[in-house]
């Protein structure tokens, strides 16, 4: 017998980032300068990502586009493998992404992709810890606690542990 299972989504939306931690206004301040070496020449959306370990370090990348399809990569996954790449014992705590079209970033939050959602979620596993993902919109901004509210049906059946 099938049963509807119903799947609860917790964001947090603020009016502005006056309404922000210091440290969160930092890091979307960060994102967004991020954004501007954005290489987003096909779909002219300059996405802005930063991220903070718990060593509190920040790491910054942006969306690099290419013209062959599918190689671009997102400004979060760029974080996210740099970070791993070099500095392999720290986790991430929180993430900021944000992007712009012609310099007017968008009215309403920018979300991560589904695979960078993926991604984040094994870096969730890896780490035993949540990652807090923070998305900006000059009409609001929407804070998740943690990945599973931005996918709740992760793939996870082939990781480790």
């Amino acid at each position: 017998m099938s049963r509807l299972i119903q799947l609860e989504l917790r964001i947090r939306e603020y009016n502005g980032p006056e309404e922000l931690s210091d440290s969160d206004r930092y890091l979307l301040t960060m994102a967004k300068d991020a954004s501007k070496n954005s290489h987003s020449p096909y779909s002219g959306l300059a996405v802005g990502a930063a991220l903070m370990l718990d060593s509190g370090e920040i790491i910054t990348a942006n969306n690099r586009e290419n013209a062959a399809f599918p190689s671009g990569i997102c400004a979060e996954h760029a974080a996210i493998a740099y970070a791993g790449a070099n500095y392999p014992g720290s986790a991430i705590t929180d993430i900021a992404v944000c992007a712009h079209r012609n310099k007017d970033f968008t009215k309403e939050p920018v979300t991560p992709c589904g695979k960078c959602r993926q991604v984040m979620a094994e870096e969730e596993h890896k780490s035993g810890k949540r990652i807090r993902v923070i998305m900006f919109g000059e009409s609001r901004i929407y804070i998740a606690e943690d990945i599973e509210s931005l996918l709740p049906l992760q793939f996870k059946s082939l990781l480790p542990g």
